[in-house]
């Protein structure tokens, strides 16, 4: 604190932690050696993450104050905000949050002084006992012995954390909100006691807490469950069949469009199809190391003849061992296998959340087989493929992050061979203009990967798109090829996926689109609507060409008056509404209404096919 004073006495005052030899510390720690410092401030995300966790703190004493009997378990900063989960008799509900918050800003006023303090195991456990706090003595008993046991006070309020945190509370501002309640076990655990968990975001600015609420509200309205329903696209049976999608008829045209777009992407783009079994050997994971690391979320199950078989997790073992029929040549690669695969992944049911997390799903996979030599133009070739296609949904804002080496525990494969990879893939980014950031240790148990971020329309990022460089896999399956020189090499394999999954995908599109989906997407592009029955006729015939260029098209002869047949459309997301009446049957015309306007538009039915037809045109369409 007293170098940021010496700096400027306006960065003091906005200083919130300092990051020494890149070490995150509170302001208070001494600085004794020579060292590297940057102050930390609530711009940065260091920053805003530290007064989320102070915040967190805050919370709990609010609480504590408020009903003393209350325990406190852990309180973690999270994205967006915190939160911390109490034990507690008595169920919080919505109308305490007014409470807590106001005892927050009272605690905030108090500008109470935030303390490190640094305690004996032995002391903290008795501390905490004496507090009837015993979550806190479990999780104190649970540490390594000697590691260093350090609390944070702030008034009468004395927390178990690591820290950092802010110098006091008046640090932390007014810009938080709590946002619900939950239920949550005991260290995650289903054995143990269920907790309340108390969710709630803070900000460095009540300029950003009202944007974010506004894109939590807006978030709201286009949630795709509740859009999937209004628009009849899908529905799912927890009690049957959990994180698994039952598509109905509008919402399986939408996932075969998208199927039909990226098939032909791909087959323009040198890549050959293929389909592999859905139920395999288990002997294959075993091999390829999937096993190890994942084998508690596949399903699996032993056949009569005393095999075990697996319902495919993920589909890399079933494209080498087509790889692995008929020898290779250099002249073969790049060999390009695209696979349309559905897998299947056991997810916890509290994971599960619509299209975004399931159990079954079907991924645009494709695995690259190439030398050495071409792995980068591979790379960069898909990347461009990755781009163009975001671009054709209207995502044009995408960040990439390289994901390095995990912990040696949870990877396969010598250090030279990671080594070469991340190198590899660096470079090529480098070379290529591409901005990246590292993202440490993320990188699959096989080899680095680039993870393509797309942002949506109202500013929230989602991971879609990916590309591993894999030089593993091929000596575990001994795949090769023969060069030039006439002796076996072995090939690099790319993975890569570029929705990720169809259904996660299409989730993120309806709330990219807020269920106004793009003509050639929708699954409804066109409903003709006649004002009463007597125009039943023109309204079919309308409807009978639309047809024949393979538009799909209905008629809503229903006896219904035709306000009510607009609204209701409309509700259903339906783009495009033709009314039809006398006047435009005898002047062969239409009356148009597009979802999302009220104006109106009267144009003749052959430029009205003719508009059709070009805005139902899948981008990028090679016959």
């Amino acid at each position: 604190m007293e170098i940021a004073n010496k700096i400027s006495l306006s960065l003091g005052k906005a200083a919130l932690a300092v990051r020494v030899n890149d070490v995150l510390q509170d302001l208070t720690a001494p600085i004794t050696t020579d060292s590297t410092l940057t102050i930390i401030t609530a711009k940065d995300a260091d920053g805003l993450h530290i007064l989320r966790h102070s915040c967190s703190h805050v919370m709990a004493e609010a609480v504590q104050e408020l009903w003393p009997d209350t325990q406190v378990t852990i309180g973690p900063a999270i994205e967006n905000g915190f939160y911390y989960d109490f034990a507690r008799k008595e169920p919080f509900t919505t109308e305490d949050f007014a409470k807590i918050e106001a005892k927050m800003h009272e605690i905030i006023k108090r500008d109470e002084k935030i303390e490190r303090i640094v305690m004996p195991r032995e002391e903290a456990i008795e501390f905490f006992k004496a507090k009837g706090e015993h979550y806190k003595v479990e999780i104190i008993e649970d540490l390594p012995e000697g590691e260093i046991i350090s609390l944070y006070r702030q008034g009468n309020y004395t927390d178990l954390c690591r820290g950092p945190h802010v110098p006091s509370t008046s640090k932390i501002g007014d810009a938080f909100k709590i946002m619900k309640v939950a239920g949550a076990y005991w260290r995650g655990d289903s054995n143990n006691e269920m907790l309340q968990r108390l969710y709630a975001t803070a900000w460095a600015n009540k300029k950003d807490l009202d944007a974010y609420i506004t894109m939590i509200e807006e978030a709201a309205k286009r949630d795709h469950r509740k859009l999937g329903k209004e628009m009849d696209l899908f529905h799912f049976e927890p009690e049957y069949a959990p994180g698994a999608v039952f598509w109905h008829d509008k919402g399986f045209r939408v996932y075969r469009k998208l199927i039909e777009y990226m098939r032909n992407r791909q087959e323009h783009n040198g890549y050959q199809e293929i389909e592999t079994p859905r139920i395999m050997d288990r002997i294959l994971w075993e091999t390829s190391g999937h096993w190890d690391k994942y084998g508690a979320h596949n399903y699996s199950g032993k056949t009569e003849d005393d095999k075990m078989f697996c319902v495919k997790p993920m589909n890399c073992p079933g494209s080498l061992l087509v790889y692995k029929q008929g020898v290779k040549s250099y002249r073969d690669l790049p060999l390009r296998l695209a696979e349309f695969g559905k897998v299947n992944r056991f997810e916890a049911s509290g994971a599960l959340m619509g299209l975004m997390r399931v159990r079954e799903f079907t991924q645009d996979d494709a695995h690259i087989f190439c030398t050495p030599e071409q792995m980068e133009e591979e790379c960069i070739n898909t990347m461009r493929l990755i781009f163009d296609i975001y671009k054709d949904f209207g995502f044009d804002k995408i960040k990439i992050y390289l994901s390095t080496r995990p912990d040696s525990i949870y990877r396969i494969g010598s250090d030279e061979i990671w080594d070469l990879c991340e190198k590899s893939l660096a470079n090529a980014l480098e070379k290529h203009g591409y901005e990246y950031e590292i993202n440490p240790g993320e990188g699959a148990f096989y080899g680095p990967k680039l993870e393509f971020i797309l942002r949506d329309a109202i500013g929230r990022e989602w991971q879609c798109g990916t590309i591993q460089v894999d030089m593993n896999l091929p000596e575990r399956f001994d795949i090769s090829y023969i060069g030039e020189d006439g002796e076996k090499h072995r090939p690099v394999m790319l993975h890569r996926a570029l929705f990720g999954s169809i259904e996660r995908f299409l989730g993120i599109l309806i709330e990219q689109h807020a269920g106004k989906l793009p003509l050639w997407l929708s699954p409804l592009p066109v409903v003709v609507a006649p004002i009463v029955s007597e125009f039943d006729g023109y309204a079919e015939e309308i409807v009978a060409q639309l047809d024949k260029l393979g538009i799909k098209a209905e008629a809503d002869l229903r006896n219904e008056k035709i306000n009510y047949k607009v609204r209701e459309h409309s509700l259903a997301k339906v783009p495009v509404i033709a009314v039809v009446g006398a006047k435009e049957r005898d002047n062969r015309t239409v009356t148009l209404r597009r979802l999302g306007t009220e104006k109106q538009e009267t144009m003749s039915l052959t430029d009205f096919i003719a508009q059709m037809k070009d805005e139902t045109q899948m981008p990028h369409r090679f016959e």
